[in-house]
């Protein structure tokens, strides 16, 4: 059962390292690209803000974003900020979002996503907490894939398997971090068994890295598609 008021707790621990590592930044580094295609750092402390607001959005049973070129005007908007507002503001913005996530309500009920996309608003909290966890990874200031917390880890790589289940350019597939199982892919039996390190698992489900670290059996390492 997802215990949001838990994960409520984890994301604001990962929000807590977050801070304390990015304040080591200073303004020239934030301008210097990131991990993710096309963006600085700053663009990362951006969309980890606007994440933020978007989400109690959500809660809220608004829209999340008023449109894709609104979400992304915003990002560009506030990804050339000094370091100190950046993180003032990845700051404020957690603080709203906790707020929202205080609020008595259903936390059973149905809520819409981006895209389309909808899900229980029991599972928003770890959505955020994925937001916040992996694109500290995608900073680039030394918090990497084995860093994360092990629960984290286990709980993302099974949320990124159901998300490629059923997908009909992926094989049927078995992963596994030799303690753990998952299943992914088009129905039917596995056609291809993955096997890591766990991070090595996350990474490669997220497209944080290329599989290469990984051993395949009964086939080639599946190509997914872009989340």
């Amino acid at each position: 059962m997802i215990d949001h008021v838990r994960d409520l707790a984890s994301v604001r621990d990962a929000t807590d390292r977050l801070l304390t590592a990015a304040a080591k930044l200073n303004n020239d580094s934030t301008a210097e690209p990131s991990r993710l295609p096309g963006w600085t750092r700053g663009h990362v402390l951006a969309h980890i803000a606007r994440n933020a607001d978007a989400l109690v959005n959500v809660l809220a049973g608004q829209p999340m974003y008023i449109s894709g070129d609104a979400r992304d005007n915003d990002i560009e908007r506030d990804a050339p900020r000094p370091l100190t507002e950046q993180l003032t503001d990845v700051r404020e913005s957690a603080e709203r979002f906790e707020a929202a996530g205080t609020i008595p309500s259903d936390w059973s009920r149905t809520v819409e996503l981006r895209n389309g996309v909808t899900d229980s608003a029991s599972r928003v909290p770890f959505r955020r907490w994925v937001e916040v966890e992996l694109h500290h990874v995608d900073l680039g200031i030394g918090y990497e894939l084995e860093d994360l917390p092990e629960e984290f880890v286990q709980r993302e790589i099974a949320f990124l398997a159901a998300r490629f289940s059923g997908h009909p350019d992926v094989p049927p597939t078995r992963v596994t971090d030799g303690t753990h199982a998952w299943s992914t892919g088009r129905d039917g039996d596995p056609e291809v068994t993955v096997s890591g390190p766990a991070p090595d698992v996350v990474g490669w489900l997220s497209g944080r890295r290329d599989g290469s670290a990984l051993t395949t059996e009964g086939g080639l390492l599946p190509s997914l598609p872009p989340l």
